[in-house]
């Protein structure tokens, strides 16, 4: 066994997939892919593997093709002992002979940041490939073939590595997002317990570990210390923190006119989650955004989302929270914070941070809560979780459902509903939120939807009418109405 060091928090999952890559060192050759945005803790993760396995580790930085195989020479010298590092006049020499000294050592050999070289040496993954493919040819025999991560964190670079017709598809024996914390991890990261403060928390730094270290492990120490913490944090100058939601964007690999990107995202921030409102809100028509909203998504921060009642319908969602506060808060404040004036700017915009950024936060939690909800709260394991609309021609309106959870589709049957549900931040939650769901409910049964067993659930930040509660438990009919509140949506599992 490969023990994980006492500094990496969490990551199991993560480590459990390395080391079982790092054991197969010494067979055949093989190749791991390992991505995620950036500030997820990827190379702390990488060090670690390389230092416990015996490994080597290369992390690559923004630098000409000819000083990049200098660094790497350095590493590779110093790992395998050589007294005088190896010259290469380009990627071609410096594999081949990776691949000749590389297999012999006990871990495998990791490479941090591998977008900065492939962005320079554009016939790099072509020469991995030719690489790899002799390592496995069948004429080596017995041989062993070296163990390879690559890393990174662009991931408009790193999703394209193994994709259609990219030279090393095919060629992975491991391929590992590392994604950020889950909220209930977030929150015992942070050192959090109370449920609410670790909502508005989340709902500003969400589960990237790296924030700790920006804002010097500054943790609020309850909820009444919020605001405070807010305005010495992420609304102060003086830290990391402040100007972190800028960089994000500015240092994806292919982002040009990051004005109009920033534009995008703005949109997205302030309600406007469709193309033709996004396109609006910009000034411009839909399909002179289709490359921009395809370049948010290739980098992992904006989702597209099917509206799971209505074919063909989408929406965008920003999938960094602290992009939509800088977007929804800082941003159009951003002179006035810039000469430290956070304190009114953080008194007029908390109305608008409860509901641009508390709100939907709050919603896309109960979605993730639903993800990992329990097989007897809904009857089942969900097929796919979600929100969607549900038009009501009667009352020429629509009903939105915040948490819509369906069963795996079954071929020529129905698709059943196992859940409709609505979230509220702020709000208690009474019967009439139910009657809204059981209208739902009625109005997809007409439309051929299997609906018998379907959960009535409301999720609330802000408790629950008494009359709902008793709702829930009086009557069999009761029974399918579900109220989640804080505490059950950061309970540990069983």
């Amino acid at each position: 066994m490969i023990l994980k060091p006492e500094q990496v928090y969490d990551r199991d999952f993560e480590w459990g997939h390395l080391t079982a890559f790092a054991r197969r060192t010494g067979g055949q050759a093989q190749l791991g892919i390992v991505s995620g945005r950036r500030r997820q803790g990827k190379t702390f993760l990488l060090e670690a593997i390389a230092r416990e396995s015996g490994g080597l580790y290369f992390g690559a930085t923004q630098a000409t093709e000819a000083e990049s195989l200098q660094l790497f020479a350095d590493v590779l010298a110093e790992r395998i002992d050589l007294p005088v590092p190896p010259r290469f006049a380009s990627w071609d020499e410096a594999v081949v002979y990776l691949f000749s000294v590389g297999a012999p050592l006990p871990g495998p050999v990791v490479i941090d940041e591998f977008p900065y070289l492939s962005t320079v040496s554009p016939a790099l993954p072509s020469i991995l490939q030719r690489e790899m493919d002799r390592a496995v040819s069948p004429t080596r025999g017995t041989k062993q073939g070296i163990s390879l991560l690559l890393c990174g964190s662009a991931m408009s670079v790193m999703g394209k590595l193994l994709a259609g017709t990219a030279p090393l598809r095919g060629r992975a024996s491991l391929e590992l997002v590392v994604h950020p914390f889950e909220y209930p991890v977030a929150a015992r990261f942070w050192g959090i317990g109370d449920p609410r403060l670790a909502v508005a928390h989340h709902a500003v730094v969400g589960g990237t570990p790296a924030y700790r270290r920006f804002v010097n492990e500054d943790a609020p120490a309850g909820p009444e210390d919020f605001d405070n913490w807010v305005l010495r944090t992420v609304l102060n100058p003086g830290t990391p923190l402040f100007r972190e939601a800028r960089y994000l964007l500015d240092e994806e690999a292919g982002v040009r006119d990051s004005a109009m990107y920033h534009s995008v995202l703005g949109a997205v921030a302030n309600g406007n989650n469709s193309r033709g409102g996004i396109a609006t809100y910009v000034g411009r028509k839909a399909t002179d955004i289709s490359h921009h909203l395809g370049m948010l998504e290739d980098c992992g921060l904006l989702r597209r989302e099917p509206d799971l009642f209505r074919q063909g319908r989408s929406v965008y969602r920003i999938a960094e929270p602290l992009i939509v506060f800088y977007q929804a808060i800082m941003r159009p404040r951003w002179g006035l914070l810039e000469s430290g004036r956070a304190v009114p700017v953080w008194r007029d915009a908390r109305p608008r941070f409860s509901a641009q950024v508390l709100g939907p936060h709050f919603e896309q939690i109960c979605r993730e809560f639903a993800v990992s909800a329990p097989p007897e709260l809904f009857g089942e394991l969900p097929g796919e979780v979600g929100a969607g609309v549900v038009a009501d021609p009667e009352c020429k309106s629509q009903i939105q459902i915040d948490v819509a959870v369906l069963a795996p589709p079954v071929q020529s049957e129905p698709r059943r509903v196992l859940s409709l549900g609505e979230a509220k931040w702020g709000d208690v939650m009474g019967t009439r939120h139910v009657e809204r769901l059981r209208r739902a409910r009625d109005l997809l049964a007409a439309k051929g939807y299997d609906v018998r067993d379907t959960v009535l659930a409301c999720y609330s930040g802000a408790g629950f009418d008494p009359a709902l509660t008793t709702a829930t438990t009086a009557t069999p009919a009761g029974a399918k109405i579900a109220t989640i509140d804080l505490t059950r949506l950061y309970a540990e599992p069983a």
